[in-house]
């Protein structure tokens, strides 16, 4: 660092509800090197509150006014993903760096669009998948690098949790509404378990996917499953079911000589299991903050001291993962296809089935 380079960076945040309570925003308060000094939601009562409830110095109910604010360094988007590529591209603009929540946006086109937006500037651009950055998830990674599993040979992932209950169409999540989310909670939860297999393994390819709605409570997909191939090989399946009787939650990684098993939302402990069947279990929970972590690697690299792992670049990959995954329920992803719901392929042969 030069004597000019920031010694700290003062954040402001792009909208202050519930992940913004516990998950992210007090990261941004004890991470160092980082201060939380301006946030803003349209609801003025709602940002005078928070600001107030965390000690933040200034709120606004105007998003232009905290990207131009001359005391913020860096921006925070924490509004669902139908607005992310707005926000970012106008930070972009203001040529100041963002941290996105995830999903990155809405398809793999908006988020290209962001890459290439803040790529054109050399502006660093950062994405919410925080558990590139947590101990259990690098543990893991650790454990992979070292061959502790010997050649890998297979990669499943496996996620069920009953129906959301009580949903009337005119009181949709954002989501499962595929204008603000991209699809369903496909994009919301599987984003994460995606992005960490490409954390541990790298981009995935010959990915192929179907996905379905079995529950029949809204429009969007409540059923996926795929396939798809590491770089260097790997076979693997993964499958969501937000229908489903029982929850279940497991990544498992097998290879010649143990198998590793993790979950990728719970606190379970990392459980590796060698040939001859001994077992070793790792306990190594999340923080209070999960997001703190990443949060703390972002200031650091913002700083000159390291590196981040979650990047606009890495983000993209997993957004375009998803887009084959379900491209034959939605059709194409490229454009706006949220607009036009008449026209999901799937969606219309799920209702000739029920006339």
């Amino acid at each position: 660092m030069t004597e000019d380079a920031p010694q700290e960076i003062r954040w402001g945040m792009i909208g202050c509800g519930d992940v913004a309570e516990v998950k992210s925003g007090p990261g941004f308060q004890k991470a160092r090197g980082s201060r939380l000094v301006a946030v803003m939601r349209r609801s003025p009562d709602r940002a005078r509150d928070y600001a107030s409830r965390h000690g933040v110095p200034r709120w606004y109910a105007d998003a232009e006014e905290l990207i131009h604010d001359p005391e913020v360094d860096a921006v925070y988007i924490a509004t669902p993903p139908g607005s992310h590529r707005d926000y970012a591209l106008e930070v972009c603009a203001a040529g100041k760096p963002a941290y996105v929540e995830k999903p990155m946006a809405r398809n793999r086109t908006e988020c290209q669009q962001m890459v290439d937006a803040f790529r054109a500037r050399q502006i660093p651009l950062f994405v919410a998948y925080y558990r590139r950055a947590l101990p259990r998830f690098l543990f893991a990674r650790q454990l992979l690098v070292e061959g502790q599993l010997g050649t890998v040979t297979q990669i499943s992932y496996r996620y069920d949790r009953p129906a959301w209950p009580d949903l009337a169409p005119q009181a949709l999540p954002w989501r499962l509404d595929a204008a603000e989310a991209g699809g369903g909670l496909f994009f919301d939860v599987g984003s994460h378990a995606l992005d960490i297999i490409d954390f541990l393994f790298g981009p995935l390819c010959d990915v192929a996917g179907v996905a379905e709605n079995r529950g029949g409570a809204y429009d969007v997909e409540d059923n996926v499953a795929m396939s798809f191939r590491s770089e260097d090989g790997i076979p693997g399946v993964a499958s969501w079911n937000f229908c489903s009787s029982f929850e279940r939650d497991i990544l498992e990684v097998t290879g010649t000589s143990g198998r590793l098993s993790l979950s990728v939302f719970g606190n379970d402990p990392v459980r590796q299991e060698a040939v001859g069947h001994s077992v070793r279990e790792t306990v190594l929970p999340n923080p209070e903050h999960i997001q703190q972590p990443m949060i703390q690697s972002i200031v650091d690299t913002l700083l000159g001291k390291g590196e981040c792992a979650s990047t606009g670049e890495s983000a993209a990959r997993t957004a375009a993962v998803m887009d084959q995954a379900v491209t034959g329920y939605y059709g194409d992803r490229s454009g706006p296809f949220w607009e036009n719901p008449e026209n999901w392929p799937s969606r219309n042969s799920q209702a000739r089935r029920n006339e």
